[in-house]
């Protein structure tokens, strides 16, 4: 996984076509003034976070994020969307954004199908505090533009949900086309669960045949990168779904054995405990921090038996137990 998200050079041209004067806005969100003037532009998730608060804050059309978000010129799509657009239908392009999107940021599309519906997430995975609503309505225009460009029709969601409220709740419904469910227990939109068949116009088997290799070389030389702790930890995180995963399940999935996952997490001076309780602490301030999850519901999710035993193990972690914790994450938003 990159640690690091790669800004598109063509956002300082962008925002100054929308009436944003970049220098003012790097210096309010604390980032050095020549950021965006840089060849190849990367950016932490808090730096990413700070940028884009500003951005939010300083466009003239508060809903700038689904202006930055949708695109008409295929040559300004990056190539993992070009790959998505070469494949043969909207959900064999959610799934190739979804498979390659951490080669470019710290960043997760979480794919839910529900009877009916199907819901497409972005999770943050080295996040401190939620996304800004202008990162967030960016991500899910992105979505939908792919869709728009991948099927050639004006496909709309069923709904989008939105944690806070937007004071251009009108310019979200235009734009998506779609009922808007304000003050939901996360970020997503909804599509149905047969629009994933619909086929692509611009499925193009050849150039996704020279892309998807390149790819996957990438992946394998960052998972390369990925120390092993990590790469524990990340699969205890995607098996942390209300229930403790053991460590044979997560040597399953490494495809080794037990013994061997335990001996190459004393080599780099980790126990499987460790690595579990630390998978825990990142996913419960994940969840504290964007989503309005009751504590008991977090307790469940993250595998813990009830919430109490859930507050013992955060109050070791931050020093407060999470109630408080996530009110001051807010209160620290909101100043």
């Amino acid at each position: 996984m990159s640690k690091h998200f790669r800004v598109p050079s063509r956002l300082a041209t962008r925002l100054q076509k929308l009436g944003i004067r970049v220098p003012d806005l790097l210096q309010s969100a604390g980032l050095p003034p020549g950021l965006l003037d840089q060849p190849r532009i990367l950016v932490t998730t808090e730096e990413l976070f700070a940028l884009w608060h500003r951005i939010g804050q300083s466009a003239p059309n508060p809903a700038i994020g689904l202006d930055l978000g949708t695109e008409s010129k295929a040559e300004h799509f990056d190539p993992v969307a070009l790959a998505a657009l070469s494949t043969g239908s909207f959900g064999e392009a959610v799934l190739q954004m979804a498979r390659y999107k951490q080669l470019s940021c710290p960043e997760e599309i979480i794919l839910e199908t529900d009877r009916d519906e199907w819901s497409i997430q972005f999770r943050w995975l080295l996040a401190n505090e939620p996304e800004p609503d202008a990162l967030s309505d960016l991500c899910f225009a992105w979505v939908l533009c792919v869709a728009r460009q991948g099927t050639g029709t004006r496909i709309t969601p069923v709904r989008l949900e939105l944690m806070q409220p937007r004071k251009y709740a009108k310019a979200l419904a235009r734009h998506f086309d779609c009922p808007i469910a304000f003050g939901a227990a996360r970020n997503a939109i909804i599509f149905r669960a047969s629009d994933a068949a619909i086929p692509f116009v611009t499925r193009n088997a050849e150039l996704l045949a020279m892309l998807a290799p390149q790819f996957d070389e990438e992946l394998k030389q960052h998972s390369g990168q990925e120390s092993f702790p990590e790469r524990v930890r990340t699969v205890i995180q995607r098996k942390l779904t209300g229930r403790r995963p053991k460590m044979q399940e997560i040597a399953h999935e490494l495809h080794i054995s037990t013994r061997t996952l335990q001996r190459r997490l004393q080599d780099e001076g980790y126990s499987f405990q460790q690595v579990l309780e630390e998978a825990r602490h990142q996913l419960a301030r994940h969840y504290l921090n964007s989503s309005e999850l009751e504590l008991s519901e977090t307790a469940y999710l993250l595998g813990y038996e009830d919430a109490n035993s859930f507050v013992r193990a955060f109050r070791m972690w931050e020093g407060v137990p999470p109630a408080q914790w996530r009110g001051a994450q807010r209160l620290k938003i909101a100043s």
